[in-house]
């Protein structure tokens, strides 16, 4: 393992593919996890090999596919990325009304 083996950056296609997992109510594969996270399936396949290794992603080999899933570290991660992006994604809100200029 390398330097910063340890360090997860929070970037965009990373986020959503951690965020993505966390639906458990469909079996992710790497191609359909590659879609909803609107990222490259050879950049999606080399995160998850990363997020394995790290011990955040669990990968089943069934022949062929692979399915994956979020491993309970795995979990507490896509809570904290959740936790981050609710508190720094900008929100729509209404215009602050203009202010009066002072005489």
């Amino acid at each position: 393992m390398g330097e910063n083996d340890g360090a997860l950056l929070l970037k965009e296609k990373q986020a959503r593919i951690i965020l993505a997992l966390t639906d458990k109510g469909q079996e992710w594969y790497l191609t359909s996890l590659a879609q909803a996270a609107k990222a490259t399936y050879v950049h999606t396949s080399r995160f998850v090999a990363r997020c394995e290794a790290l011990g955040l992603i669990q990968v089943v080999k069934h022949g062929k596919i692979k399915t994956l899933s979020l491993t309970e570290k795995g979990s507490e991660v896509a809570k904290g990325i959740a936790s981050i992006m609710e508190r720094t994604v900008a929100k729509v809100e209404e215009p602050a009304a203009p202010q009066e200029k002072k005489a």
